[in-house]
């Protein structure tokens, strides 16, 4: 009996498999316990469908991250920091703080993980920050350190 996999199944197939099975393992173990499907033609045009709708999606959030990347190359984040004598840092520049500034003075959310500090930031100045936009597309963030008021 030919069936579809709903879900990975150890030794058997992987999530939207098509796969000749014996009739009994299908009728006994994968078809009660909801882990395939028999092959029909609606089932097989529903994953067609489902693949299609899936395949778009990702295209439209690869778009939406290279837009995001133009789009941080012509912003600068300032970021505001406690300092002491000669202009060193109270600690450092975290990327949550970048990441809070960004989305508070950009309105872009960017996750604090996504963002790759090299070395920590511990003084005043301007540095170029890389960020993962996900789909394998990076950006850079232009952050300017500047003393707390």
């Amino acid at each position: 009996m030919k069936v579809v996999f709903l879900t990975d199944v150890r030794g058997q197939g992987k999530k939207n498999e098509i796969k000749e099975v014996s009739d009994g393992y299908a009728r006994n173990y994968l078809l009660p316990r909801k882990l395939a499907v028999e092959a029909t033609a609606d089932t097989l045009n529903a994953i067609k469908l489902k693949e299609k709708a899936r395949a778009a999606q990702m295209e439209k959030e690869k778009e939406l991250a290279l837009e995001n990347a133009k789009r941080l190359e012509t912003i600068v984040v300032r970021v505001p920091a406690k300092a002491g004598a000669g202009g060193k840092l109270f600690g450092s520049v975290t990327s949550k703080e970048i990441s809070d500034a960004l989305s508070a003075q950009f309105e872009m959310a960017i996750d604090k993980k996504d963002i790759v500090l090299s070395d920590p930031i511990k003084s005043f100045g301007s540095y170029p920050v890389k960020c993962r936009l996900g789909y394998e597309v990076a950006g850079t963030i232009n952050v300017m350190v500047t003393e707390l008021k």
